[in-house]
């Protein structure tokens, strides 16, 4: 890698960087963390590496903050697409954006999965373009200089580390690729039977509609997320809401003895 990055660093730096802020599986941090080794050594330049990695950091997360902007929480259904753990991701994310709101953009760039949901949900949350650009700019900054600094101050050590993986690269190759290929399977495997799950217990809203309609006793909770509520303000009639975490305390809200409906962005 670091020969490949002193032919084409710059290319492969700004590529990598993009291509992961953007949701795809790349991995940037160790081109990052190569990127110091050389910056260390004297082989790239300290201030134009930090600039490249940081303007493909800020456009994908612009462009993401402009879609969540413009096609509200649809936006997060393609990013559900594309993450491995959609649901927990998601719901991890807009806590810790409903606490700390914008400020949270300034550590989510270390949370793998977060990265990419938070920007369209500032889009989603109307907050002012300056505003983003100033507390993502100032996330991306921490994010790329922490791993480009390690790259530098551990300069000497990488070359002894790529020396040593040259040597057994085909076995280290074949075994990432056999770890990796295990865990995309496990995930899948985990998705399909909590899927195949779900919809056994599941019902349509024209369903739910039939039954409220025929005053069958049910009772409807609403488990979304006050930032998909705020998003698209709408709901079903007569419907308990209240957040997933908050089932324990408030079950005695929850009638027995009748149909329970639950339901979520």
């Amino acid at each position: 890698m670091l020969e490949f990055l002193i032919e084409y660093g710059e290319w492969v730096l700004f590529a990598g960087v993009f291509l992961e802020q953007i949701g795809l599986p790349f991995p940037s941090i160790p081109i990052l963390v190569a990127a110091g080794a050389l910056v260390g050594t004297g082989e790239m330049n300290g201030p134009l590496v930090i600039a490249l990695a940081g303007i493909a950091t800020m456009t994908a997360d612009l462009i993401w903050y402009q879609l969540g902007r413009r096609s509200g929480t649809r936006v997060l259904g393609l990013l559900c697409k594309i993450s491995l753990e959609p649901d927990a991701c998601k719901r991890l994310t807009e806590q810790v954006f409903a606490r700390h709101g914008l400020a949270s953009l300034l550590v989510v760039k270390f949370i793998p999965g977060l990265s990419t949901i938070a920007p369209p949900l500032a889009g989603i949350t109307k907050a002012s373009l300056p505003r983003f650009l100033l507390y993502d700019g100032a996330g991306t900054l921490i994010w790329v200089g922490t791993f480009i600094g390690l790259g530098a101050l551990f300069s000497d050590q990488l070359e002894q580390i790529g020396i040593f993986v040259a040597q057994w690269a085909a076995a280290a190759g074949i075994l990432v690729a056999v770890i990796f290929a295990g865990y995309i399977g496990y995930k899948l495997l985990v998705r399909t039977l909590m899927i195949r799950k779900l919809r056994i217990a599941r019902i349509s809203a024209d369903e739910l509609r039939r039954m409220m309609d025929s005053g069958d006793e049910v009772m409807v909770v609403d488990l979304r997320h006050p930032l998909d509520i705020e998003s698209a303000p709408y709901s079903v009639p007569g419907a308990l809401r209240m957040s997933p975490e908050e089932i324990e305390r408030r079950h005695e809200e929850i009638p027995k003895g009748q149909e329970v409906i639950l339901y979520c962005s």
